[in-house]
This record gives C-alpha cells, structure tokens and sequence, in this order.
C-alpha cells in the first residue's frame, strides 16, 4: 500500500505531496501531525538526493520503503510497504511521468507549480487511497478532460 507520494525539485521545495496513511507522531506529543509530514519530507529529500547514482532507486526509511525516480530536476518519491514490489512501483512513478506529460504536453515543473490541481486531479484519478485505480493512460486522461469539461 502506498503511504504517501512526493514530488519535490533539487533545491527541497516539495511540489507536491499526497498522504494516504497519516504519519506516525512521537508518543511525547512534541510534534502535529503537519509538523511531522514536514520533517519527513525533508529527510526524505536529504536522502534521495545524497545518493550516489551507481545505486538502486530503493531506500528502507522507518517501517517503509522510498522508490524514487528522478526527472530533470524533479524527484517523484513513493512511500510503500516493505513487501510491496520496488519494481512496480518504479513503474508507476513512469507512468504517471507520462500522464503528466501527455496531458501538458512536454511537463516542466512551472507546468505542475501553476497547474497544481489538475496534477492532484490527474494523481486522484491514478491512485485511490493508497492503491493503484487505473493503469490506462487513455483512460485516466479521458476521465480528468471530463471532470474539466464539468466545471
């Protein structure tokens, strides 16, 4: 199960982020809820970006798993279990690479910074609390022209 999905650029600005599961707070109550969704992407991008390229697109972080895959200067990152397939979710990072860019036709990151609800929209028409919903490209862009074509 996904736990949560980020999309952030080099310099650390989180470009987007979807929790599905809430992160775990400290028993000692120092920290909210959104206090520690910041800290985590934070130690999340220090550790994507620290690391060499020779190695594998898959970091054990806490009690889950991080596959990242990185584009230009964007990270997209996927929290999962750690049973769940690296390689899967390796390809749903691509894929919904690809959505992004046949709906903006050739994506950059203003694209996603102007444009960051119909990303969210494209992101919840993909994946549905934690699980993968549609895996046709076709099917998802058809889906979020329409919600478009009803506002």
């Amino acid at each position: 199960m996904i736990r949560f999905f980020l999309l952030q650029n080099r310099q650390g600005k989180t470009r987007l982020s979807k929790w599905y599961i809430p992160p775990p707070i400290p028993s000692n109550g120092t920290t909210t809820g959104e206090a520690e969704k910041i800290r985590i992407e934070a130690e999340v991008h220090r550790l994507v970006t620290a690391r060499d390229k020779k190695y594998t697109n898959f970091i054990e972080y806490n009690n889950y798993k991080l596959i990242y895959r990185r584009y230009a200067g964007l990270f997209f990152t996927i929290a999962v279990d750690l049973a769940d397939n690296e390689l899967s979710y390796l390809e749903t990072i691509h894929l919904f690479v690809e959505l992004l860019d046949s709906y903006f036709s050739n994506v950059c990151e203003l694209d996603i910074v102007f444009n960051f609800n119909k990303v969210y929209s494209i992101l919840d028409e993909f994946m549905l609390a934690g699980e993968i919903e549609e895996t046709s490209k076709r099917e998802i862009l058809d889906r979020v022209r329409l919600l478009e074509k009803m506002e």
